[in-house]
């Protein structure tokens, strides 16, 4: 008998309202076992997901599930989401956590064991229960990973109930999931991030990626060439992070090509072949075409009717116009990179802007380069929450080793992607703060002149 969205919210707020008041070690104990079940099972959750949703590398889906679960739990396991928080003395106030209540967490196709675990953890790290509601393409993994976090929750003693999952994947069942929680997390297509937006609930979702990358005149080019490589082939190209514009200096534009082939790129040269990958990336100028999402580059080439050398990791074409007049200018969900040459470092950052402007403002840009006014220059410039420097953005940008970002699988871009948030989920989103406010021994109000001072 299939249970109801309304049954499971009932049971959701039930566990929820168990668990409202566990300690701060109970908390995290749960979080961990979100995270580190993850990990000891990547081998088998990897190819998993890859196999029921027909995109990404196998190997790559692997990596990510060892690498994202220990940096999550490492970057959330010291940190206060439990009682008083905060003891702002000057301020003479107080910040106490409480958590939200039950949290809707939206699976994407394209990161279907990953994302749920960062939400999970997220979310029992403040105390919050989870239902998940699963892509089409990820029912069997999404229904796994339920049977597994709520197996660790049992060993700890605490409500199963905390991680449930919608049985049915309908339009209509998750829409109702979302008007009846508490709080949304929607990571996936556009459509449901505005559903979630529309449910009347808080909602934090995410923008769309098309990430512009710029090497300056001083960077290393076969360093440059590497991490772009990296960045843009990681798990077949799927990850919103992903570099999918190069600009490069004029000068150094066949240079970077030379580059780019030696380190297993293929650079479409014929402008005959270049309409060849226009038209089999998007069909009549229209949406991506499923048929290569999430493919290797030799098996979209072989999609597509390119030859291409074996052990080929990207292909690389020149896109004819930027922004809205060529639609190799946008988002490619496989490893394709556009490659595109700029007179001025100026010059390239406004490409950038125009290329942004038609499709993924406020994600993220990738910036090679060894000058900081350049790196800032940038930055300003853009309107994008994340500037990756130096780095592959594909596999840094949602947080690594290598930087500062916050460890995360959801990617806010502010007012510019139509989203509440810039920057990169974590699990403070889903705390409500209680601020305790006590007087100042001194005032210095209603005199006017210490306030215009």
């Amino acid at each position: 008998m299939t249970v109801t969205v309304q049954e499971l919210i009932a049971r959701s707020k039930a566990a929820q309202e168990q668990f409202a008041f566990a300690t701060q070690e109970q908390a995290d104990a749960a979080a961990k076992a979100i995270c580190k079940v993850i990990y000891d099972n990547s081998e088998k959750l990897g190819p998993m997901a890859a196999d029921e949703t027909r995109m990404g590398s196998p190997v790559d889906k692997i990596a990510k599930c060892r690498n994202k679960s220990a940096l999550i739990w490492h970057s959330i396991k010291d940190q206060k989401s439990v009682g008083v928080i905060n003891r702002l003395e000057e301020k003479r106030m107080l910040e106490i956590a409480k958590p939200m209540g039950v949290v809707a967490s939206i699976v994407p196709s394209t990161n279907p064991v990953v994302t749920p675990m960062s939400n999970a953890a997220f979310a029992l790290k403040t105390r919050n229960s989870v239902i998940f509601a699963p892509h089409p393409r990820a029912v069997e993994c999404t229904k796994l990973l339920v049977e597994m976090f709520r197996a660790e929750l049992a060993k700890l003693g605490f409500p199963e109930d905390l991680v449930l999952g919608v049985e049915q994947v309908t339009v209509e069942d998750s829409a109702e999931l979302m008007a009846s929680a508490d709080v949304i997390v929607a990571t996936g297509g556009m459509g449901m991030v505005k559903a979630a937006y529309s449910s009347g609930k808080p909602a934090f979702g995410v923008g769309a990626g098309n990430v512009q990358c710029i090497v300056d005149e001083d960077a290393d080019l076969a360093d440059a060439v590497g991490k772009i490589i990296i960045g843009r082939s990681f798990d077949n190209g799927l990850i919103c992070l992903g570099e999918q514009t190069a600009f490069v200096p004029e000068a150094k534009y066949d240079a970077f090509v030379a580059e780019f082939e030696k380190q297993g790129g293929f650079y479409v040269a014929e402008e005959a072949k270049v309409q060849q990958v226009r038209d089999g990336l998007f069909p009549n100028g229209g949406p991506i075409s499923r048929a290569v999402v999430g493919l290797t580059a030799e098996q979209v080439a072989a999609e597509i009717g390119i030859d291409v050398p074996a052990g080929t990791r990207v292909i690389g074409v020149k896109a004819a116009a930027l922004g809205h007049g060529d639609v190799l200018c946008r988002e490619k969900m496989c490893p394709v990179i556009t490659i595109m040459p700029y007179k001025t470092f100026e010059e390239g950052v406004a490409m950038m802007v125009e290329n942004l402007a038609a499709e993924g403002k406020g994600h993220s840009i990738a910036v090679h380069s060894n000058t900081p006014a350049h790196v800032e220059y940038a930055g300003i410039q853009c309107c994008v929450s994340r500037v990756v420097v130096n780095q592959p953005a594909g596999t840094t940008g949602g947080g690594s080793p290598t930087n500062g970002f916050t460890a995360t699988t959801t990617l806010g871009c502010g007012s510019w992607g139509n989203n509440s948030f810039s920057g990169n989920f974590n699990f403070d989103h889903l705390m409500n703060i209680t601020r305790v406010g006590y007087p100042y021994d001194e005032s210095y109000l209603p005199d006017p002149a210490m306030a215009w001072d």
